[in-house]
């Protein structure tokens, strides 16, 4: 399991990197996006949790105040990611797709 003093610095490191640490609250991003992430890859499948947190990141970036925003639309697309998982029946999150091992490429 990564430490938390790992992934802050990790975070940090790369908010630097990317030019965005002025736009961007690790602490609120951190647990917005591990708990939108957790709820995705539990309702929906593994492979969705960073995809969705990309989709969620270009979502928040296009709007006028991505910081506030994100907090609205994690909390959209984990209703989302519950009603799908309440439409296919239960959690239906397999621990990867078939024929591919736990990185998500083809084993």
């Amino acid at each position: 399991m990564v430490g938390m003093n790992t992934l802050k610095e990790w975070v940090d490191l790369v908010c630097r990197e990317l030019d965005i640490a002025d736009a961007v609250s690790p602490a609120a991003m951190q647990s917005r996006v591990l708990d939108m992430s957790r709820d995705v890859a539990h309702d929906v499948a593994r492979p969705a949790a960073p995809l969705t947190a990309y989709l969620l990141g270009l979502a928040a970036g296009r709007t006028s105040d991505p910081e506030t925003t994100a907090d609205e639309l994690a909390s959209r697309v984990c209703q989302l990611a519950q009603r799908w998982a309440d439409e296919q029946g239960g959690s239906t999150a397999p621990e990867s797709p078939p024929n591919e091992g736990s990185s998500g490429r083809p084993a």
